[in-house]
């Protein structure tokens, strides 16, 4: 049977994160479980029998299953926190995209999940006034008191403290990178613009973050931000760069 699809479809926001995330509860988690439940049965059937005076004696099985129960909680415990960063995050993919699909009614071209080589670039988007690489980050707000990040324009700093992970440096090699993939498979070189958006959090910039080459905002105001920016590119220039990064997201395993 042949498919009727002449191409891979595109990806979903937070696709790839959904995927490590079934990963994670089918191999770290479920089969454990699974043998646990088979080894309590069985301890049970073996009580069972040792109450008829059937031999042998559930010992043995009680002790395996038993051993089998706490390793199942110890791996589902151990897999709790990162299962919960993988929810979260997925979630904030997913809500970011959505408002980024809103800029597909000013003409943009909107890309999501898209696979690079051990990375992936959460959010692309190809519009008029340029191309935006916009990497999400999802961070858990405070139980109380104000959910604020301040930007310098070098780091973002939550209660005075930076990130082990600097998301600036992140997205800036994932805008060269784009950058350098449309340049190679176009011929052209086209303005790129580096984005970290932060779902639910309000951002404070300072003087200097002013005049940094990165955008780091609320996910809310990037669509008034990307549309009210200067055109840089041509409707054609659009439909070109949109059909080159369609085709290498089509092709790359």
């Amino acid at each position: 049977m042949k498919s009727p699809l002449k191409a891979k479809p595109l990806k979903n926001p937070g696709e790839s994160l959904d995927i490590e995330l079934k990963d994670l509860l089918y191999d770290e988690v479920l089969p454990y479980f699974i043998l646990a439940i088979f080894l309590v049965v069985t301890a049970l059937n073996e009580w069972l029998r040792w109450f008829n005076e059937w031999p042998p004696s559930p010992k043995t099985f009680t002790a395996v299953a038993l051993m089998a129960v706490l390793i199942a909680a110890w791996k589902f415990e151990r897999s709790k926190v990162r299962i919960k960063a993988l929810k979260l995050g997925r979630d904030g993919e997913k809500a970011v995209g959505q408002y980024l699909e809103r800029l597909r009614e000013t003409g943009a071209k909107v890309f999501h999940d898209i696979p690079g080589v051990g990375f992936n670039l959460d959010h692309v988007v190809i519009h008029e006034t340029g191309i935006y690489v916009v990497e999400t980050k999802t961070l858990s707000k405070p139980d109380r008191g104000e959910a604020k990040l301040v930007y310098n324009g070098t780091n973002v700093f939550k209660n005075g403290l930076v990130p082990d992970r600097n998301p600036i440096q992140q997205v800036r090699s994932a805008k060269h990178w784009l950058t350098e993939l449309l340049k190679e498979s176009t011929g052209k070189k086209f303005p790129t613009r580096a984005v970290v958006v932060y779902p639910g959090w309000f951002i404070q910039p300072t003087a200097e973050a002013k005049s940094s080459d990165v955008w780091v905002l609320n996910p809310k105001a990037l669509p008034a931000f990307i549309s009210k920016s200067e055109v840089q590119i041509s409707a054609e220039d659009v439909t070109l760069c949109a059909y080159h990064l369609s085709r290498y997201i089509r092709t790359v395993e």
